[in-house]
């Protein structure tokens, strides 16, 4: 019977650190792609990245606990933080 509770608390805990540690990457790498690649003044795609970390976080937290699975919750931020990061890797080397 203990060895049920400690698999869930580790399934907890996996799908917690995905939210914290996952959404915070993810809403950073959203925030920098998007400065990057928005078409107006360097300042308002900064402002604008950085308003919308607020709303990615959630939707990541939020993510990670509906998701069906601890593995799918990390894949969705994984793929997430992937992808807005190599569009900031390719907004700062100047690709279009």
């Amino acid at each position: 019977m203990a060895r049920r509770s400690t698999s869930t608390g580790r399934r907890v805990l996996s799908r917690a650190l995905a939210a914290v540690a996952g959404g915070y990457a993810a809403a950073n790498a959203v925030a920098v792609g998007l400065a990057q690649i928005l078409p107006m003044s360097r300042g308002d795609a900064v402002m604008t990245g950085i308003l919308l970390t607020y709303l990615v976080y959630a939707a990541a937290v939020v993510w990670v606990f509906a998701a069906r699975s601890a593995r799918r919750a990390w894949l969705g931020i994984l793929l997430t933080t992937a992808a807005f990061g190599s569009l900031a890797l390719l907004g700062r080397t100047g690709v279009s």
